[in-house]
């Protein structure tokens, strides 16, 4: 378990000391500015982000914006890369956001009475993004979506063709029956 936390801090020491990342700069200058070691201060950072979940206000705004800048920035990035890789990585990470964002919202009701969920949902979308190997995005996309998609493709297709011809007769009716008026 040691070693799992020394690679942890060793992966988190190096990005914090990596003048590619967005980040850098900050820690350059509050280190330099406090006398702080980086790596403390982001740990110190790091808590206050969880005590604020726990008790704070705007919570789910807070946990929505950590689940959003960092991949947002990195989608970015892996879009004007010439790999492919990248780009697989955080499609799958956006699929499995958009689907737990589409079950929160009907489910907000239940969420609201769940103790700490800002923090869980925080946690999970973390986990979801961190860049390991097999991190949540990549599982719960190949054990739930993925699984459900590849048996349920064709429906799901015939669906959306549905909609899209329903959508295009209204939007001619429409246009049909402006031109007449």
């Amino acid at each position: 378990m040691t070693s799992k936390i020394d690679t942890a801090k060793a992966a988190i020491k190096n990005a914090l000391y990596d003048e590619s990342k967005p980040w850098y700069k900050l820690f350059n200058w509050a280190e330099a500015q406090t006398g702080v070691n980086r790596l403390n201060l982001f740990f110190g950072f790091a808590v206050f982000i969880v005590f604020y979940l726990l008790i704070g206000y705007g919570t789910l705004l807070l946990s929505n914006l950590i689940g959003f800048l960092y991949p947002a920035y990195a989608s970015i990035k892996a879009v004007e890369s010439s790999g492919k890789d990248d780009d697989t990585k955080w499609l799958t990470y956006w699929v499995v956001f958009s689907f737990i964002t589409l079950i929160e919202f009907p489910a907000e009701i239940i969420l609201q009475w769940i103790p700490f969920y800002s923090l869980i949902k925080t946690i999970f979308f973390v986990w979801c993004f961190i860049p390991i190997h097999n991190n949540g995005s990549v599982v719960v996309y190949s054990k739930f979506i993925r699984p459900y998609f590849l048996k349920h493709q064709g429906d799901i297709d015939q669906a959306v063709n549905d909609l899209s011809e329903k959508a295009t007769e209204v939007a001619f009716k429409k246009l049909v029956t402006e031109k007449v008026n």
